[in-house]
């Protein structure tokens, strides 16, 4: 506090009492429930003794201010200057100064030093009223109002107010001893109404500022570490409260996002959905319109090309296979062809009756030959010209006949083609999933590929990798007995455990196994556009050297990749038909399938010496079987690696020569009751086509009739015929240079096509 030339106190911290009115009417008056008239004076109670305490003798200094506010924060009072903030009715003030101050407001001495006090005890009333009337003289216009209000609306006596009050609060009203802090707590503490922790706040910041008084004596640490950690309690509860509040925005904020997703996610699943609905329209239509035109095209190509015909055959019908126009118009053409050829040999021959005599050498022969009357020699320049003639008549027509059998060979392709298409749609209208299923939730099967003996391979769409499949559907036939029916699908579980481990680029791969129903299951495998090399070979006989080198060498490297896994591979089955053409034709990548026959080479059952046991003799194709795999005994023959290799060189023969070595125009039943493949001691090379002398070594050593003598799968592999020419040239040079450097001797040869000196008694003793 400072005073200035007119002995009037000013408030260094600068409160207004109008807004330390709002500020504690804001934090708890509302709460508390009285008589309007009560509520009158207990503001004036608490308001007056404020404002005079603060305004008249109290000079508060910064510091106590500060630490006042960090001990109390919820009484936030900002400080600023109220002088001219002064009352108008100062006669009021003083007759009421008692009350308005209510034994709470603060004495000091003049000259004394900042801080705030309590009145000493022993203090004069004359002293005690002259000081009141000064604070009431700068009192300011809130208090005066406030008890101006009062006396007009209330014509009662105070002592009436206070019947109810308790003695210690009656005592302190009626000395002249400054009201003790304990005594404003309990009148504050026994208000009705009061609930709130407002008030309680105001009470302990109106208790610790009396206990600042050095009056008071000094306060105890106990309570300063009360007071503190009541403090520290206030600051990290508001902490807290933020934190969580934050969080608890932070976490809406994190579902609405979340919500928002998830309606994002339904959204685009749905479209997904709708997408797969269209796709699968899309297949469906394009599908059905596919065999729409098939259909259309065979009934079209079936007056030109042929088709089957129903026919009666003693008791029963048969469907017999009646060419078409276009094969009857070459007939006759051939025959045409036929006649004329007959027709000038008739000619040449009458022509060389009537070729002129030549003159004998020795003139005393004499020519006998008989010429019929009427007829007479020909000059010599006209025989030659009618010789001529006929010889290009003759040539004209072989080269007419050439050109129809080469048309003939055209129409016998087509032909082919439209019975194999005939038979798939005859297979495809008796499917019972010809009407584009969908298996397994999943795969959408468009059209019928091919079928076998128990099998059918469909065309289908992976719906859910979005990708071409094949699926190979198996059906038990439901007369089968039990046995028959585990043994089937033992044959399959077999085949799948053997294919799913199988990843190489050369062989075809599985996706999935499912069941249908109880007498059907699904094997999902890799979808290849081409066809088969079984087909090729059926429309274009033969394969050049090198494009069949080619299928070879790539065969040899999934061979070589079934041998080196653990357990290692029999794929036993290994023909053209299980040779898959990619792109169709014989220049582009293969992949080999079907592993139904396959047998696994593990430690129970093979022997790297003997081999293993052949349990499933009878199966498989008998062309590409090796002799070993024909041999009747007590005990079940051995087999390898090797009968593969056997097979590798029968498909390699059969693309250079269009044929097979052994048994080409038989049966399977004929090549078994004949023992053709037992007998099939040395092969034979037809001279045309032309093949290289390498090639048809590296078929010999494929098709050595023991198997002691043949290659395994990987010697096989590393065959130098089927390496690079840049490491097959680099390899023979250096076994050219090492022979060279070697012996001066005569070099030993061995040649592979020599035949075994053996009977076929000791063949397999």
């Amino acid at each position: 506090m400072s005073s200035g030339s007119s002995g009037r106190p000013s408030w260094t911290l600068g409160s207004n009492s109008s807004q330390v009115r709002h500020t504690i009417e804001g934090v708890g008056m509302e709460n508390i429930h009285v008589d309007p008239r009560k509520q009158e004076l207990l503001e004036a109670r608490f308001l007056g003794a404020r404002n005079q305490g603060l305004l008249g003798d109290v000079k508060v200094t910064e510091n106590n201010f500060v630490a006042q506010k960090q001990s109390f924060p919820s009484l936030a009072v900002a400080p600023h200057t109220t002088a001219s903030s002064q009352p108008a009715h100062q006669a009021s003030q003083q007759d009421n100064s008692n009350l308005s101050s209510g034994g709470a407001s603060i004495d000091r001495e003049d000259g004394e030093g900042p801080g705030l006090q309590t009145p000493e005890k022993g203090s004069k009333p004359a002293e005690r009223k002259r000081k009141r009337k000064s604070a009431v003289e700068t009192g300011d216009a809130l208090a005066v109002a406030v008890k101006t209000t009062r006396a007009e609306t209330n014509g009662k006596k105070i002592n009436e107010y206070f019947k109810n009050q308790s003695p210690s609060r009656g005592h302190q009203s009626a000395g002249a001893k400054s009201p003790s802090p304990q005594g404003y707590a309990n009148y504050v503490a026994t208000s009705p109404g009061s609930s709130s922790n407002s008030i309680a706040d105001i009470n302990m910041a109106f208790a610790a500022r009396s206990l600042s008084s050095p009056a008071m004596g000094p306060v105890s640490h106990k309570t300063i570490q009360i007071m503190e950690k009541h403090s520290q309690n206030v600051s990290d509860m508001e902490q807290k409260d933020s934190k969580i509040d934050e969080l608890i925005r932070q976490n809406d904020e994190l579902r609405r996002q979340c919500t928002a997703q998830q309606k994002l996610i339904e959204k685009h699943k749905e479209n997904l959905q709708k997408c797969l609905e269209v796709n699968k329209s899309l297949l469906i239509e394009k599908s059905t319109m596919e065999k729409k035109t098939t259909r259309q095209k065979c009934m079209e190509n079936r007056l030109r090309l042929g088709q089957f015909v129903t026919q009666r055959q003693g008791a029963q019908f048969v469907e017999n296979w009646v060419d078409g126009w276009a094969f009857t118009d070459l007939m006759k053409q051939q025959e045409r062809i036929a006649a004329e050829r007959d027709d000038i040999d008739k000619q040449r021959r009458l022509l060389m009756k009537r070729k002129p005599p030549t003159l004998p050498k020795n003139p005393k022969t004499t020519d006998n030959t008989f010429v019929k009357p009427g007829e007479k020699y020909l000059s010599l320049a006209d025989f030659y010209e009618q010789d001529e003639i006929l010889k290009l008549r003759q040539a004209a027509l072989k080269k007419e006949d050439a050109d129809l059998q080469l048309e003939l060979e055209k129409l016998e392709r087509e032909r082919n083609l439209h019975i194999r298409e005939l038979k798939r749609i005859h297979n495809e209208d008796n499917s019972r999933f010809k009407d584009h299923p969908i298996l397994n939730e999943r795969y959408l099967l468009l059209c019928l590929l091919g079928k076998g003996g128990f099998s059918e391979v469909h065309k289908g769409f992976d719906l859910k990798e979005q990708r071409y499949v094949a699926c190979k559907i198996h059906q038990l036939n439901r007369e089968w007995k039990e046995d028959k029916k585990a043994n089937y699908i033992k044959h399959a579980l077999r085949e799948y455990n053997i294919h799913k481990t199988l990843d190489h680029p050369r062989i075809v791969r599985l996706h999935d196994v499912f069941e249908i129903d109880n007498n059907s299951f699904c094997t999902v495998l890799e979808y290849q556009t081409g066809n088969d090399l079984d087909f090729y070979l059926k429309q274009n006989k033969v394969i050049p050297e090198k494009e069949a080198r080619s299928i070879i060498v790539q065969t040899a490297s999934a061979l070589r990749y079934l041998n080196e896994i653990k357990p290692p591979v029999i794929h036993y089955d290994l023909k053209p038909g299980n040779i898959l053409l990619g792109s169709g034709s014989v220049s582009g990548e293969i992949k080999i399938t079907d592993f139904g026959l396959s047998k696994i080479m593990d430690d129970t059952n093979f022997q790297p010496e003997v081999g293993m046991d052949l349990t499933s003799q009878g199966a498989g194709t008998y062309w590409y079987l090796p002799p070993e795999c024909f041999v009747v005994g007590k005990n079940p023959p051995k087999i390898s690696s090797k009968v593969d290799v056997w097979s590798v060189g029968v498909i390699f023969y059969q693309c250079l020569y269009g044929k097979k070595p052994f048994g080409h125009n038989l049966s399977q039943a004929a090549i078994l009751e004949e023992n053709t493949i037992l007998k099939a001691t040395e092969v034979e090379f037809p001279a045309k086509p032309i093949v290289s002398q390498e090639a048809k070594n590296f078929i010999r050593k494929c098709l050595q009739y023991k198997k002691e003598l043949r290659p395994d799968v990987l010697m096989m592999a590393n065959e130098d015929y089927l390496k690079p020419a840049a490491l097959r040239s680099k390899h023979n040079s250096e076994v050219t240079n090492s022979n060279s450097v070697g012996s001066s001797g005569p070099p030993t040869t061995i040649t592979v096509s020599q035949s075994p000196s053996f009977t076929f008694g000791d063949k397999f003793s």
